[in-house]
């Protein structure tokens, strides 16, 4: 693997949040500068909520390139910045920081990381519905790049709770700004799940069900039809009962590797302006 240089003019980029020890981005994106001959070095940093303000301003001050944002800060950056691209302003988060000449603007590319991993298994809803399991942060940033890149509709499905009804609202005002029908619906209600599924090309596990070997299926396995294609975030295990039983039916499927890869190529490119060199860093994901 090529070694990046350091010189008088190498520019810094890394990765705010708390903690950010587990994360594989500085081995991502180090080997990227360096197969790239991009000029820049890429380190994690251990964020105290108290430093946060201080922290983007850092960012100016040292003429960085730019920032990835974990949790847990994907919304509490977005006060200090002067701007959002039109996925982070719609899905109310921030995942990745590009300076612009002093100017802060804050992209969410979990979504685009997504769908283009979706491109990469030959799955394409573009024009057809889909069904989402789950309505946390990086569910938020699917439903909004699918309805943003032209899906048709969006049934969307969690369990009861205090906040369901909000969810269901910023739901719906998702759809109406990208002109996708947006629906949230209780994942309890096995029929309307059914219903939904039978009309939909691929559905989308974006609950934590299926990262322990005890947990259940998050759907009943008699709902996987034929018509559908299957994608699980998580990636711990790789292949989860889901997944299994994906493959079991002859059914297209992927896990969330492919979404954390492409994530990370979009925002190599919003600071570079480059291709991320996907040879190179794809064996330090899968």
């Amino acid at each position: 693997m090529k070694m990046m240089k350091i010189s008088g003019k190498t520019r810094l980029a890394g990765l705010y949040g708390l903690p950010t020890g587990h994360s594989i981005s500085p081995a991502m994106h180090t080997a990227a500068f360096a197969a790239s001959d991009f000029d820049a070095v890429y380190l994690s940093f251990d964020i105290a909520p108290e430093e946060l303000a201080a922290s983007i301003q850092a960012i100016r001050t040292f003429q960085m390139v730019g920032v990835n944002v974990t949790m847990p800060y994907k919304r509490e950056v977005i006060p200090y910045l002067d701007e959002l691209s039109p996925e982070a302003r719609l899905s109310g988060a921030v995942n990745t920081i590009v300076n612009r000449d002093q100017r802060l603007i804050g992209h969410n590319t979990d979504g685009i990381g997504f769908m283009r991993s979706l491109a990469n298994e030959g799955i394409n809803p573009i024009g057809k519905e889909m069904t989402v399991l789950g309505t946390g942060g990086a569910a938020t940033a699917i439903i909004v790049q699918a309805a943003l890149d032209g899906v048709k509709k969006i049934h969307v499905f969690n369990r009861q709770k205090p906040s369901f009804a909000a969810v269901g609202a910023k739901l719906r005002e998702i759809g109406q700004q990208t002109h996708c029908q947006i629906e949230l619906f209780d994942l309890a209600d096995e029929s309307k799940l059914a219903y939904c599924l039978g009309n939909s090309c691929l559905v989308v596990n974006a609950t934590s069900l299926g990262m322990q070997p005890e947990d259940p299926l998050p759907l009943p396995a008699e709902l996987l039809t034929e018509n559908l294609a299957v994608m699980d975030l998580i990636y711990k295990p790789r292949q989860t009962k889901l997944l299994a039983l994906a493959e079991a039916k002859g059914l297209k499927w992927g896990n969330g590797l492919g979404m954390l890869l492409y994530q990370g190529a979009a925002a190599f490119t919003l600071w570079t302006g480059k291709e991320m060199p996907l040879d190179v860093v794809r064996p330090l994901v899968v």
